[in-house]
């Protein structure tokens, strides 16, 4: 038999080895913008490891890559997932992503823009006309793209032409006078302004365009959980969860502490990270109805664009955690 000051010891060393053999791996496909903020501060300020996670990162510069991750199981979570490309793979597989959190775009929220070269004479939308754009990658970003260059009356092949570009070459094909414009994120078209290549024409264009007034939000992107995590592991997906929600409070109390990491994550200088914008984190279950009647009628215009296949209600693949 033990003495009792072995057993003492052995009862206290418990609860911190139940602790480390409970730690969780969970991947988080990436896509590297600033909307992919709450993965890097919930990992540097500790808030997985508190919850027992090891969340490791894959990063992935494309939306259809992230769910081509989380079909195949590669991933159980996307940082950043474009909320049509999320619409459209549930109303073809339902269940395959459920979103925890949201992140509203307009022009005070910034993360969708046009910008064009600093030479260009135009001053809004409608004067693209003729112009060659390049779009940030991805079928839900181009088509937004597209539908908002035709709410200002531009017509593609007529009017201007564009294509889709890795994020990492729009600010040197701009530069170059590849194109004389994009449809971008940021933090590259904060990085860009700053460089002299390009000049912001209009931030939060789908707000503004598609969704009929500037206060909308456009809930164009979120953190996504599969539904196969969900089922299996709904504890863990529950600690993830909480972990998010307090990234996304520390970014919303103090966003000026975690712009630090922009430059650590997102290849962002220091002198630029105070100045980029950022979008409006918020869990589903903080959502308004107004806050999901404006998702809906996103998907919606989607579904009427072809970019989602069917209709689909949003709330079946929102998860309130």
């Amino acid at each position: 038999m033990l003495p009792r000051r072995a057993l003492l010891t052995a009862s206290l060393a418990l609860p911190f080895a139940a602790r480390a053999q409970a730690m969780e791996r969970v991947r988080v496909a990436v896509f590297n913008v600033s909307s992919a903020l709450p993965y890097y501060v919930a990992a540097e300020h500790g808030f997985f490891a508190a919850e027992g996670i090891e969340a490791v990162a894959t990063p992935l510069q494309t939306a259809p890559l992230m769910v081509q991750a989380m079909v195949a199981g590669d991933a159980e979570v996307a940082s950043n997932l474009v909320t049509l490309e999320g619409a459209n793979i549930n109303a073809r597989r339902a269940n395959t992503a459920f979103y925890i959190a949201l992140n509203g775009q307009n022009r005070q929220y910034q993360m969708e823009q046009f910008i064009v070269r600093p030479g260009s004479t135009a001053q809004s939308i409608r004067d693209l006309k003729g112009a060659r754009i390049l779009s940030a990658p991805g079928p839900a970003n181009i088509s937004a793209a597209r539908a908002v260059l035709a709410a200002n009356g531009l017509q593609e092949g007529r009017d201007y032409t564009i294509q889709e570009q890795q994020m990492g070459v729009h600010v040197g094909a701009l530069q170059a006078g590849t194109f004389d414009a994009a449809y971008t994120l940021e933090p590259v078209a904060t990085i860009a302004e700053r460089a002299g290549a390009a000049r912001r024409l209009e931030a939060g264009v789908i707000a503004t365009h598609l969704l009929g007034r500037q206060g909308a939000q456009a809930w164009a992107a979120g953190c996504a959980l599969t539904g196969k995590f969900l089922t299996e592991k709904p504890v863990v997906a529950q600690r993830f969860a909480n972990a998010w929600r307090k990234a996304c409070e520390v970014i919303r109390q103090d966003s000026a502490s975690v712009r630090p990491l922009l430059v650590q994550h997102m290849q962002t200088s220091a002198e630029l990270a105070p100045t980029i914008p950022l979008v409006n984190f918020v869990m589903v279950k903080e959502m308004s109805p107004a806050d999901v009647a404006d998702f809906q009628k996103f998907v919606d215009l989607a579904v009427q664009q072809g970019v989602v296949r069917d209709a689909i209600q949003v709330n079946s693949f929102l998860r309130a955690l």
